[in-house]
């Protein structure tokens, strides 16, 4: 159990003491960085795990004996395994306590990871690959909803912040890192590395990471129940939408910048696109508390402009770099913001909103790489920024709109 100060509310629910101003309560709001940075690990790691087949399809692909295209779908089977599970997992472990939950789920990476690294069979792989998929379903529904746990209302933002930080890390580090590894030690060397490195977070996470119980019979949220909640379908709709357009791009971001005679700059370009999210994450972090709707909006707009500019001026190699740090600017600090507006307009019902976030999410990755996938084949690569462009379009409209709930001016409990 955590040891900060709890209050039980007449529903039997933990719920975290305000501090007291006038007994240590500065003290008291400050954020376990070192657990929120196990977290960050993991979510890293879940993140890692399923991009990290994009940068070693080549070398894969000669192992098990298939196309690159049918290796390639080692990423969708991982982003299908989230999307099919998390919510019924989520039910079915609504009881559970938080860290053997999150202690459970890391250890299916370990797995997944090792049985992907020493396997020799295509279909034995892409077993491994949904298992991975799976695991990250429970750890997507849990970790936001853990890391708010952990801090003080004032700061909830902030921790969401540092733990979804792993995800621009993974893009631009991760993966980049991970493609060198793979291309002078081997493709099975990047994936057993991820493994010593989930078990070095096993150990960090039963010793640093304080536990919370999970949830009676009778308080588990319903699904459809949370989804009948004022505000929770509009982020639902954004989030889907959102991750659907970004998606269409990044995933064949190679493909686009090759077609533009870039294709050499792609690390370039993507270290640009990294480095402006970790920007975004800091600057949503350190806002988010007063300004979710305002940095929304914003984020929304950044992504817009960004692909305005490679739909219209991408012949220019400099507003290319450009267009990528604007988006890396506007992307970077999306998963904090959905994550925190869908957790704030649930409410009771926060891990059932939750869930349907994640499974919303890897549904919109899943969908944008084949949506991606039948434009390059029928229209081109120049169609990518244009179809962004028309689908941040409704985003930013329900956004706007869902002030009362969803994105209201004001979040609970900001000062």
């Amino acid at each position: 159990m955590s040891t900060s100060p709890d209050t039980t509310t007449a529903h039997g629910k933990e719920t975290r003491a305000a501090p007291d101003a006038k007994a240590g309560g500065e003290e008291r709001q400050k954020l376990p960085l070192f657990a929120l940075l196990a977290l960050a690990t993991a979510v890293f790691i879940t993140s890692l795990t399923e991009t990290l087949p994009a940068g070693l399809l080549p070398a894969m692909s000669d192992d098990l004996h298939v196309s690159e295209s049918a290796t390639g779908q080692t990423v969708t089977i991982y982003a299908i395994g989230t999307a099919l599970t998390a919510i019924p997992l989520t039910a079915a472990t609504a009881a559970w306590r938080r860290k053997v939950l999150l202690l459970t789920a890391m250890a299916g990476f370990a797995v997944a990871n090792t049985v992907t690294a020493v396997s020799s069979v295509y279909g034995v792989t892409m077993v491994a690959r949904f298992v991975a998929g799976v695991a990250a379903g429970v750890a997507w529904a849990l970790l936001a909803g853990y890391a708010r746990r952990m801090a003080p209302v004032p700061l909830q933002g902030k921790a969401i912040a540092i733990a979804m930080a792993g995800i621009p890390v993974a893009l631009s580090l991760g993966v980049p890192a991970g493609t060198f590894l793979g291309e002078t030690l081997g493709w099975r060397t990047a994936f057993l590395s991820m493994t010593a490195l989930t078990v070095v977070l096993l150990l960090w996470i039963f010793a640093a990471v304080p536990d919370y119980p999970g949830q009676k019979a009778g308080e588990r949220p319903k699904m459809l129940s949370a989804l009948r909640v004022p505000g929770v379908a509009p982020v639902l709709i954004v989030t889907l939408v959102f991750v659907l357009a970004h998606t269409i791009l990044y995933a064949y971001v190679a493909t686009f910048l090759k077609d533009l005679g870039m294709g050499g700059d792609t690390d370039v370009v993507l270290l640009v696109f990294g480095a402006a999210s970790l920007v975004s994450i800091w600057i949503v972090g350190s806002q988010i508390h007063r300004r979710l709707r305002g940095l929304t909006i914003a984020s929304t707009l950044l992504v817009a402009v960004s692909a305005a500019l490679l739909a219209v001026l991408a012949d220019n190699t400099a507003l290319v770099y450009v267009a990528a740090l604007l988006w890396g600017l506007g992307w970077g600090g999306v998963p904090t913001l959905l994550q925190t507006a869908a957790g704030d307009a649930g409410g009771d019902s926060a891990d059932a909103a939750q869930a349907m976030l994640v499974t919303l999410w890897n549904v919109a990755m899943a969908g944008g790489g084949v949506i991606g996938g039948i434009l390059l084949d029928q229209i081109g690569s120049e169609s990518f920024p244009w179809t962004m462009v028309l689908l941040l379009l409704p985003v930013l409209a329900v956004v706007v709109l869902a002030r009362s709930h969803g994105f209201p001016a004001k979040r609970p409990g900001a000062a």
